[in-house]
């Protein structure tokens, strides 16, 4: 079923079905440009690991790509947000949009010519990272421009399934065409298909976004952004924790392709398979998270966390390939479920003359640690085999879990230190709080 008809059949089962913002015809023509480039994102995704695993063989060469092309989300993505903040989303999308189709044109044309190096991906890795920096925070703020408030959780639930639906055809494809014609093509592939998201930005119509008023530019705005989240601590505590888990947990570009070639020994279309299982669950996670329409608790972001994390680790103890394929479906789910609610969390909880700053924050948390993980993670996998690479992630995002769990219940009076209080018969006994009771009060 098209995008146009899955709206209108949206749209005659009243405002609570599942697809109900693709009622609005700016996000159904962004939803459906984005559907097919993501899809060519996913495509280059695969092929760019593929490629730099066949150049050098390499996990933790794999993990420094990973990290050059996050990296600047560390470093520029506050800035981003700043921009967002300031300009007009939809025109600035158009320029970075442009830029990512560059980047894949560049190397696409290297890799068919036949003299890609492991230099060039590096340094277009980087290039990507630079404006990715800048495109993210926007497309995120943008959201609530083209579908408003009341629909935003439908509207980032949707884009959390197109995501994953690019994300299951995206490694299928790309899986066949490097069997079949290699990597390049790949590259090309997706430089193609970002004239569709570019066609759909430019069709829109202007007079039905709902802009946030525009911020002056002005010192210090930055630094309020950071102050205001400061003093938010369902904000710092959502933040926080995807940090955690986008550092440690979210490393399946390296882990998967590992996986898939030094402990089963399968080819790229093996990897591929792993991905598209992966991105099978989360599709699901993505489906399900349409349906909310109440903005997510801390104790929900705290519960995914932790089933993502025994999921992760169960993945890495799998003893064979079709077992470690499938509990990678429910990994998935665990994952966009955690992902999809901390993003509605963090954007029905700030004002809009912030929305673009506190999500370029969410987004620096979000994927500004993968440059610190990703050469960990690598590096664990090349130590102490490659499994250790999800069951290491999961260990340190379950206890970091943990420990943000305990911290948060003991801010809410939950949970106290065990004290030494006297008995009738003048002996001391442990006194522990009845925290059931506490909860009620709460």
């Amino acid at each position: 079923m098209s995008l146009v008809a899955t709206a209108r059949s949206a749209g005659s089962t009243g405002v609570h079905g599942m697809f109900r913002s693709l009622r609005v015809r700016n996000y159904r023509l962004y939803a459906s440009g984005q559907l097919v480039s993501l899809t060519g994102t996913w495509m280059q995704r695969v092929a760019q690991d593929w490629l730099v695993l066949e150049l050098t063989n390499s996990g933790t060469a794999l993990g420094i790509v990973t990290a050059l092309q996050f990296g600047p989300a560390l470093l520029l993505g506050l800035w981003g947000g700043v921009i967002a903040d300031r300009g007009d989303k939809r025109k600035i999308l158009l320029a970075t949009q442009s830029g990512l189709a560059v980047v894949a044109l560049v190397l696409g044309l290297l890799d068919v010519a036949g003299v890609v190096q492991y230099w060039h991906v590096l340094a277009l890795a980087t290039v990507l990272g630079v404006v990715s920096a800048i495109d993210t925070p926007v497309r995120q703020s943008f959201v609530v421009e083209m579908v408003g408030r009341d629909e935003l959780t439908n509207a980032v639930g949707i884009n959390s399934a197109i995501f994953n639906f690019g994300r299951i055809l995206g490694p299928a494809v790309a899986g066949v065409m490097i069997a079949a014609v290699g990597t390049g093509w790949a590259f090309l592939a997706n430089a193609a298909s970002s004239i569709a998201v570019l066609a759909a930005l430019a069709a829109m119509r202007a007079a039905e976004l709902h802009p946030a008023p525009p911020v002056s530019r002005a010192k210090g705005q930055l630094r309020e952004g950071l102050r205001y989240v400061r003093g938010r601590r369902d904000l710092v505590l959502a933040m926080v924790l995807i940090f955690v888990i986008g550092t440690f947990g979210l490393n399946f570009q390296i882990t998967c392709a590992l996986l898939a070639k030094q402990v089963f020994h399968r080819s790229a279309s093996g990897y591929g398979l792993l991905s598209t299982m992966l991105a099978v669950g989360a599709f699901a996670g993505a489906l399900i998270a349409t349906t909310r329409r109440k903005r997510p608790t801390s104790l929900f972001l705290v519960v995914a966390a932790t089933v993502f994390s025994v999921l992760e680790i169960g993945t890495g103890l799998m003893p064979s390939y079709a077992a470690s394929a499938a509990l990678l479906v429910p990994t998935g789910l665990a994952m966009l479920t955690l992902t999809t609610a901390g993003n509605s969390c963090v954007q029905l909880g700030v004002e809009p003359t912030m929305r673009g700053r506190v999500m370029s924050l969410y987004l620096v948390c979000f994927m500004g640690g993968t440059p610190l993980g990703a050469p960990i993670i690598g590096w664990m996998s090349g130590v102490a085999g490659p499994r250790w690479g999800l069951i290491g992630g999961g260990l340190v995002c379950l206890v970091a879990t943990s420990l943000l769990a305990l911290q948060g219940a003991r801010r809410r009076g939950l949970v106290h230190p065990m004290r030494l209080r006297p008995t009738r018969g003048g002996r001391t006994a442990l006194a522990v709080e009845d925290a059931a009771e506490q909860a009620t009060a709460a």
